[in-house]
């Protein structure tokens, strides 16, 4: 496949260009070997210069403390403060603490706690002849100017070639998907091998089923979902797409597949990973429909793009003024797009979908870091050391008997207990006191 919002959502904001780092696309130019590397490690990037679009030190300081905090607590934070969580991660986490916050927002924490020393049998197993191939092969592709993936026997190679075999043989039925290059070298740039690879696991079988399998039937999917969204939010791109020719399996997967690792400058990937992994695929999609708009939102940029090749590259090519971590992120989550209506949208392509071609359908995937917390707290619960407790805290209480109310007082037995509490038989006719309110009001 191939390299893969108008004006209901809001025009473009002017957002001054720091010329940050770019992901793969960016490197095709190759500087020279004498030029420094910038604050993300890529060799010859300028994102190492103060630019205007960064926060303040002292404000970062402060989210610095924030995030510290919660993730002290962090089960008592997702439990009762996820709303925080969310909104810090649309503000983007602090770049000395993604590697604290990625596993515990994608929960690769608990994964990596349940099953110690299976990455470390993985690393050590032999990998599959044809898969190893075919990583061999990709390896040198992956940020090829970044300082970690600059020698072919450097520990950024290295990782990133454990790190994919592993997963080959976590998950032998799916194999390799190129793909997951883009993702796993990402997480390796933050995180050590062990737990990029948790963190991948959690991104293919969680947030994205279907995606890197064979017949990657997610992708279909969700460009369906995609193309139904764009004709409601945007009718006139869609008309035009629609005229030229162009689907979204033309420019969808790289951006969906890749988490927009090669689509963005490095700075505001990071930012799209931060909301990715707190609010689910839900962010992907905001963020597809606002490139769409900013390549073909107006008027004058439809009529600049006659045919498909054209629309294809102004797809491509964004102005990177126009792409910049906080405006950009700001048009994003402004994007008129809830989680119930993407599953709505997703419910109503799946049936059209199961129609056309009877299949299995994909595996649902969970929308973001609260959901997949309380899964795994739920999990925990069924499956711990402490079966019990939730059978004692949910076991009903007894219903009262329904001789309650009316009890019976023929025969000797409340004479008997009256007679062991009192004493002397009481006395009277039998019948006055069996008759008496005193006496059928009283509960034992």
């Amino acid at each position: 496949m191939a390299r893969a919002l108008g004006e209901e959502l809001g025009q473009p904001s002017e957002v001054q260009d720091d010329s940050s780092s770019l992901g793969s696309d960016s490197e095709l130019s190759g500087p020279g070997p004498y030029r420094q590397a910038d604050r993300y490690g890529f060799i010859g990037g300028s994102s190492a210069e103060a630019g205007t679009d960064h926060p303040p030190a002292e404000l970062i300081r402060q989210r610095e403390m924030q995030w510290v905090e919660m993730t002290l607590h962090w089960e008592k934070t997702m439990s009762r403060r996820y709303k925080k969580v969310k909104l810090q991660c649309r503000k983007g986490i602090p770049s000395a603490l993604r590697a604290r916050c990625w596993p515990l927002l994608c929960g690769a924490h608990v994964c990596q706690r349940e099953q110690p020393g299976t990455y470390q049998k993985l690393v050590e197993a032999p990998g599959d002849p044809q898969w190893m191939e075919t990583i061999g092969r990709d390896l040198h592709r992956q940020f090829p100017l970044h300082e970690m993936f600059v020698s072919p026997q450097g520990h950024g190679q290295q990782g990133l070639l454990q790190v994919l075999k592993a997963y080959t043989l976590y998950r032998p039925d799916l194999g390799y998907c190129q793909a997951q290059g883009p993702v796993a070298a990402v997480l390796l740039m933050h995180l050590p091998p062990e737990e990029a690879f948790w963190c991948l696991v959690q991104i293919c079988e969680v947030y994205l089923p279907g995606y890197y399998g064979p017949q990657m039937e997610a992708v279909h999917l969700d460009a369906e979902v995609f193309t139904a969204l764009l004709r409601r939010l945007l009718p006139r791109v869609y008309k035009h797409l629609q005229q030229v020719g162009v689907g979204p399996l033309l420019y969808l997967p790289e951006w969906f597949l890749c988490v927009f690792a090669r689509s963005l400058p490095f700075p505001t990937v990071l930012r799209v990973w931060d909301a990715f992994l707190s609010e689910g695929a839900k962010v992907l999609f905001r963020v597809g429909l606002t490139l769409v708009r900013l390549a073909l939102g107006t008027a004058e940029q439809r009529t600049a793009c006659p045919g498909l090749l054209e629309t294809l590259g102004a797809l491509r090519a964004i102005p990177p003024s126009q792409l910049q971590e906080e405006g950009f992120m700001a048009q994003v989550h402004g994007v008129a797009l809830s989680e119930r209506d993407l599953q709505r949208e997703t419910r109503v392509q799946l049936a059209q979908l199961a129609e056309a071609a009877p299949g299995p359908p994909p595996r649902p995937r969970l929308p973001g870091a609260r959901a997949i917390f309380e899964a795994q707290q739920l999990a925990g619960a069924q499956g711990g050391s402490q079966p019990e407790v939730p059978r004692i805290v949910v076991q009903p209480p007894e219903e009262p008997t329904p001789n309650r109310r009316k009890p019976q007082t023929r025969g000797k037995t409340f004479h008997g207990l009256l007679m062991r509490a009192r004493g002397p038989p009481i006395e009277g006719p039998p019948r006055a006191h069996r008759g008496s309110t005193s006496f059928l009001d009283t509960r034992f």
